[in-house]
């Protein structure tokens, strides 16, 4: 099922739209809208939907340059574009963006419906092109992809020197010339080779022709990307190469994310000035990737972040082997440890408490140097810890053993994960205070709010659903319909006017969002309460 945002500054376009498509019988799903292309930008970058329906003339940002941005952050979606201006030029800029369609208005559903249609066949066509593995397999074999790759592979790891760079890049017909660079290395975690082929096919079809990334697979399960910065500083800041990061590792992980069965962790390199230099920051990225593997879950990394944490969990150069695992292991790995003690006294099942006595003064010598290292103090934490009473009871049976030993990782992954979010802490704070103090405001989006805290959108909106655990555009909806929810229960006030009084333009897109989140309209929720 493909997902359509929508962009149009007319509200009865809007809901025209939403209402008189089938969403479910068209295979679709309405992913939401805006009444301007700055609001429409920003939603788009969180929500991520396959398909765009813009209108041309929209305030603040025509639905072109909405295009333009997002034909660049986001490559794979598709556009609709909707004019009332029948002339030659706006069509030429459309087909250039690389536009799908482009309805004149008026227009009848049908016509939309359809076009929307054609959009889905595309969508299938290149979704069966990338599974075509035959196909990947052959292209990736080609003499011109070995030959590139061979030399982008040394180039990463440092192994030839700038005039050979020059060279071979000239040759081999790559585009290396840039302000600025930063390496992407995204490790593809599979349950199988057909999975990994398939999502392979998927990366190098979508970033294939980019002009600011030069990707490349180093081996089947990397996937590394040359960032550049543009050239010339009135194409931007130093900031721009981060914001381009940052986009194009969350395009990653949203492409990965297509397959069930597969799981991405992206690190981004340092920046550097030279192609010289280009494998520094591929070395940092590999550095943290070598920290990572036991991460469970998708995640963007950077080492500028790292880096700024001197006494953090990234920079523990430690060789106890629970240490290691403890620095980058999910509260449900706890009970894979646990088992791993236990199977530890099975085999001295006539020790028992001998064993088990030195198996958990082991465990708590290795959280007490995590926490030294974490710059935190074991008797702090846990103040009963070192107490020969408290070994002493832990060791009387397996099961108090083992429930003993899940309290202490427990309360040790908890204050880890304390001192990773600490980067974060305040920039998160601040970003909710804000939007408490700003839901009901209808500029109130993820680069106001990215502007508020200093950081750039595409890096906010990755912090910010990393360090939550959900999106900024579900935060600020649930800030929103709670707060609509309160007014519907204690005041008379009109739907119409609460939607306004929440942040929402339009009553009956309040209307649709609220049915949407709660289950229930908000006349219904309101005779309900």
């Amino acid at each position: 099922m493909y997902s359509v945002f929508i962009a149009d500054d007319e509200h009865i376009v809007l809901e025209g739209i939403r209402k008189k498509i089938d969403w479910d019988g068209a295979g679709l799903s309405f992913a939401g809208e805006a009444t301007d292309g700055e609001i429409a930008f920003s939603m788009i970058s969180e929500i991520k939907p396959d398909i765009l329906i813009t209108d041309i003339k929209m305030p603040f940002m025509d639905g072109l340059e909405l295009s333009r941005l997002l034909k660049k952050i986001q490559p794979w979606i598709k556009i609709i574009i909707l004019s009332g201006h029948d002339e030659f030029e706006y069509a030429k800029s459309a087909i250039s963006i690389g536009v799908e369609d482009y309805i004149l208005k008026p227009f009848t559903h049908e016509e939309l419906l359809r076009s929307l249609q054609k959009v889905c066949r595309a969508l299938d066509a290149e979704k069966e092109q990338q599974r075509d593995v035959a196909r990947l397999k052959e292209e990736l074999e080609s003499s011109a992809i070995l030959l590139k790759r061979d030399f982008l592979s040394k180039l990463v790891r440092g192994e030839i020197d700038a005039a050979e760079i020059c060279a071979k890049s000239k040759e081999l017909d790559v585009s290396l010339s840039a302000r600025e660079y930063k390496v992407i290395i995204s490790d593809l975690r599979c349950e199988s080779a057909t999975v990994l082929d398939e999502v392979s096919g998927a990366l190098l079809s979508v970033f294939r022709n980019r002009s600011d990334v030069v990707p490349f697979f180093i081996s089947p399960e990397r996937f590394v990307m040359i960032v550049k910065g543009a050239l010339g500083s009135e194409h931007g800041s130093d900031g721009d190469i981060d914001d381009t990061a940052y986009s194009v590792c969350e395009a990653v992980e949203h492409i990965t994310a297509q397959n069930a069965h597969c799981t991405v962790v992206s690190a981004i390199g340092t920046q550097t000035p030279r192609t010289s230099e280009i494998a520094q920051s591929y070395q940092a990225a590999a550095q943290i990737l070598e920290q990572s593997r036991f991460w469970s879950k998708s995640r963007i990394v950077s080492a500028d972040d790292v880096e700024s944490k001197s006494d953090g969990i990234l920079s523990l150069q430690e060789n106890d082997p629970l240490v290691e695992r403890l620095k980058y292991a999910q509260k449900s790995e706890i009970d894979d440890i646990v088992q791993q003690q236990l199977s530890l006294l099975e085999d001295n099942a006539g020790h028992f408490a001998v064993v088990a006595s030195y198996l958990f003064v082991d465990v708590i010598m290795s959280v007490s140097r995590l926490a030294e290292n974490l710059g935190g103090d074991i008797r702090e934490i846990m103040p009963e810890i070192l107490q020969h009473s408290f070994v002493d009871n832990a060791v009387q049976s397996e099961d108090v053993f083992a429930d003993e030993i899940r309290k202490i990782l427990s309360a040790i992954l908890d204050f880890r994960d304390s001192k990773i979010q600490g980067k974060y802490g305040d920039v998160i704070l601040k970003a909710k205070e804000y939007i408490l103090s700003h839901f009901n405001s209808q500029d109130t989006c993820l680069k106001v709010v990215a502007d508020a805290v200093h950081l750039s959108p595409n890096h906010f909106s990755t912090i910010f659903s990393q360090e939550c655990g959900t999106t900024f555009i579900e935060y600020l909806t649930n800030v929103r319909i709670e707060e609509a929810k309160r007014l519907l229960r204690t005041t008379d006030m009109r739907s119409s006017d609460i939607a306004y009084e929440c942040g929402f333009s339009d009553s009956h897109y309040f209307s649709f969002i609220f049915k949407k989140t709660t289950g229930v309209s908000p006349r219904d929720f309101k005779n309900a309460s």
